[in-house]
C-alpha cells in the first residue's frame, strides 16, 4: 500500500528527529555591535550621510571664510531677520565674517526665528549632534528657534554614542558634569496625534549643520 501523504509527513519528522540538531555558531561577545568608521575622514563622512539620513541640512566649510558665506547664503534664502548668538567665540567669529546676528535676548521670544549654537561632539553611528547646557547658548537656544543651527568641527565628530559621552567627561570632569547634556537627532518630530508626522512640536522644526574642517594641513 502507498504510503498517505500524512505518513510521508510523519516519516520526515521522525528521520529529522533522529539528527542531531545543528548548533548556531557562538557569537563573539567582544565584538562590537556596529562597525567603527576607519580614519577620521571616514567619520566625518559617515556623520554627513547619518545626519542628512534623520532630516538634517549639511553644510562642509573648507575654512572659515568658506563658512561665513555659506551661512550668508543661508540665512538670504531663508529670509532669517533674527539670528540669535550668545556664545562669546561664535559673536566673535561672526564679527569677523561682518555678519548681523542678535547677540542678546531682546525679543528673543517674540522672534526667535534661529538660533547658532555650538555642540560637545558629533556622532558619525547616528547621525546626532550632542549638546550640553555649559556653554552661554544654555538650554533654550538649541531647543525654542524654529532653527537650530550648529557650528562644528571635524576633530568633534566621533564614532559612537559612549565617545561622545567620553569627551563630556574627559572636559568637565565626572564631578561637574553639565547640568543638561543632550542628544539631537534630525528635527523635533512626533506623530502621537491621528499618527500624523508634525515637525516642531518638540523643538526646532529644522537642524542646520556647518562642519568646519579643522584637520592639519597635509605636508609633502
Amino acid at each position: 500500500m502507498a504510503d498517505t501523504s500524512r505518513d510521508i509527513i510523519l516519516r520526515r519528522i521522525r528521520e529529522s528527529l533522529q539528527k542531531p540538531a545543528e548548533q548556531p555558531a557562538r557569537p563573539d561577545f567582544s565584538a562590537p555591535l556596529h562597525p567603527r568608521p576607519g580614519p577620521e575622514d571616514d567619520l566625518a563622512i559617515a556623520f554627513a550621510q547619518s545626519f542628512v539620513r534623520v532630516g538634517g541640512v549639511f553644510y562642509f566649510c573648507e575654512s572659515e571664510e568658506h563658512f561665513y558665506d555659506q551661512l550668508f547664503t543661508y540665512k538670504k534664502e531663508k529670509g532669517l531677520e533674527r539670528l540669535f548668538v550668545w556664545e562669546p567665540e561664535l559673536k566673535k567669529l561672526l564679527h569677523a565674517g561682518d555678519l548681523v546676528f542678535q547677540g542678546d535676548e531682546t525679543e528673543f521670544l517674540a522672534h526667535a526665528d534661529a538660533g547658532l549654537t555650538s555642540c560637545e561632539a558629533l556622532v558619525a553611528r547616528t547621525g546626532s549632534v550632542l549638546v550640553s547646557a555649559a556653554s552661554s547658548s544654555g538650554r533654550r537656544l538649541s531647543i525654542y528657534p524654529d532653527q537650530h543651527l550648529v557650528l562644528a568641527r571635524t576633530s568633534q565628530v566621533v564614532a559612537d554614542i559612549g565617545d561622545a559621552l567620553k569627551l563630556v567627561q574627559q572636559k568637565y570632569g565626572a564631578d561637574h558634569l553639565p547640568s543638561m547634556i543632550s542628544l539631537t537627532t534630525g528635527p523635533s518630530r512626533t506623530a502621537d496625534i491621528e499618527k500624523t508626522l508634525v515637525l516642531g512640536a518638540h523643538g526646532p522644526r529644522s537642524i542646520v549643520l556647518f562642519l568646519l574642517d579643522d584637520a592639519p594641513a597635509a605636508t609633502t
